[in-house]
């Protein structure tokens, strides 16, 4: 891949910087701009002239969007710099097509979310666990960034480049999750960072497993700031796993409790749904 994430828009080219990549309000920033900005198209109004966009209904291959990119190598040969959550699947997929609604708290839920028992939806900490926005019987999604800088793993997307290093390959492994109150479902300790590091890469402890191959394609940053009137210039490389998985909610508070490099605390907002055909890549 061109290791160069500078994009040109219409009139303007997108260039990145670390405090314009750092995720602001819970969505991914805006990158800064080497020149002005084009105008936000209006309400409805599908952009132009924009990379592949994310998030996307994974299980259709369709997309029309020309602008073409290498996929990034895989996440052992980068380096992790960024694990964050999002309430409800920003992606829809095989295991989770449950439609949660429109905005910023819509999104897609497991298909499963109505087996949980009685007991695996008592909160253990009565609403005051320390990861908020998520309670017993939610869908997570999962991402662990990862960025082909020489940088270490940090809060939000800026952690991902330097000043030495302002245009990463990107990519993003990525799991959904059914959060539930079951000490017999996964422990989040098990696929976070804890300052591991491996043959010299910063990685996560290990990544989820067993919810089928993940579908890899080419797409942009996501996030509540962005819609398909106001995308995102990011050349993003995605691999989504198409099933979900049980989570324990005891161990994401415990992830918050214990303090992590990332300094999350809650989980973020999504991205609707990415659905016009130009502004999806096709699937392979």
């Amino acid at each position: 891949m061109h290791r160069s994430l500078s994009v040109a828009i219409l009139t303007g080219s997108f260039a990145l910087t670390g405090a314009a990549f750092a995720e602001s309000g819970g969505s991914h920033a805006e990158p800064a701009t080497t020149h002005a900005a084009p105008q936000s198209p209006s309400s409805g109004e599908i952009c132009k002239g924009f990379g592949p966009q994310t998030p996307r209904d994974i299980s259709s291959p369709a997309g029309t969007n020309g602008r073409i990119f290498s996929l990034a190598p895989p996440a052992s040969d980068l380096n992790l710099c960024n694990i964050h959550t999002h309430t409800n699947a920003e992606h829809k997929g095989p295991g989770f097509f449950i439609n949660a609604g429109d905005g910023e708290h819509g999104g897609y839920q497991c298909n499963n979310t109505g087996t949980l028992t009685p007991d695996e939806l008592v909160d253990p900490a009565d609403g005051k666990g320390a990861f908020q926005g998520v309670k017993p019987g939610d869908t997570i999604e999962v991402h662990w960034v990862y960025s082909s800088c020489d940088i270490t793993p940090g809060k939000g997307l800026g952690s991902c480049l330097s000043d030495t290093c302002a245009n990463p390959d990107l990519r993003v492994e990525t799991q959904v999750f059914l959060v539930a109150n079951d000490p017999q479902a996964l422990n989040f300790a098990d696929f976070t960072y804890g300052g591991n590091v491996v043959d010299g890469l910063h990685q996560s402890k290990a990544l989820p497993s067993g919810t089928g191959t993940p579908v890899v394609f080419a797409g942009s940053t996501t996030g509540p700031s962005y819609t398909q009137s106001q995308c995102s210039p990011l050349q993003v490389t995605w691999s989504v796993r198409p099933q979900c998985a049980k989570l324990d909610i005891s161990s994401l508070n415990k992830w918050a409790e214990d303090g992590n490099v990332f300094e999350e605390e809650h989980s973020h907002g999504v991205r609707q749904l990415v659905t016009a055909t130009e502004l999806l890549s096709q699937i392979d």
